[in-house]
């Protein structure tokens, strides 16, 4: 299992679950696939934040994202522009943000632990990404679990999510459970990379989204 399979299950069980949420949310298989596709990126995020070469490039290219998507985000969701509910390319970024604040590298920054998870999850909380501070919490599990061994590693990111569920989230979100058998198997190799990959699975998050709406207002 490579990085680029793992992107494939993570892109089509999101789509399956937008899918859902938007023309049949009475029907939960639909979102019950999709539980697995944001733990997928969590992971995908730590293991791009220990390889990447300039972390700036890559906040920068998840910020950008961000800002692109939310037009399609809004009116897939909501038929309008919303400014309570911000995509996931924001959770993902704060997430980003708070491993870089977290590891300091450069020694340049007094924050503790402490106060860095704290801004991440308030920050979260405040401008109401998607997943909200949950979200957040799942990143940061596989982050502080990095250099465990498998399957130690997704048992305790196992417990951290089944934790946060049931304190925080509904019972469906139970079912992002299944998304730890298949990381369990990645490999480490990236398996086909090249630059249009890359950007395709970039682009294809505000493209369905648009799509969807598209086919809702015909309907």
């Amino acid at each position: 299992m490579n990085v680029f399979l793992l992107k494939l299950i993570a892109l089509t069980t999101m789509i399956i679950d937008h899918y859902g949420a938007i023309f049949h949310s009475d029907i939960y298989l639909f979102r019950m696939i999709g539980r697995l596709a944001f733990p997928i990126y969590c992971f995908l995020l730590v293991e791009g934040y220990f390889h990447t070469k300039d972390i700036k490039k890559y906040a920068t290219r998840l910020f950008i994202f961000a800002l692109m998507s939310e037009i399609a985000f809004d009116y897939a969701f909501y038929g309008k522009l919303e400014l309570g509910h911000q995509n996931i390319f924001f959770t993902l970024l704060i997430g980003l943000c708070a491993m870089y604040f977290l590891d300091n590298k450069e020694g340049k920054y007094s924050f503790s632990n402490k106060t860095v998870l704290i801004i991440a999850g308030i920050l979260a909380l405040f401008i109401s990404v998607d997943y909200s501070f949950i979200g957040i919490i799942y990143i940061l599990a596989f982050y502080f679990t990095k250099d465990y061994p498998n399957p130690k590693r997704l048992y305790r990111v196992g417990l951290t999510l089944i934790l946060t569920n049931l304190l925080f989230a509904s019972m469906l979100q139970q079912f992002s459970l299944l998304a730890l058998p298949i990381i369990y198997f990645y490999n480490g190799n990236l398996g086909p990379k090249n630059k249009i990959l890359q950007w395709s699975f970039y682009i294809a998050y505000p493209l369905h989204l648009f799509v969807f709406y598209m086919i809702k207002t015909s309907i």
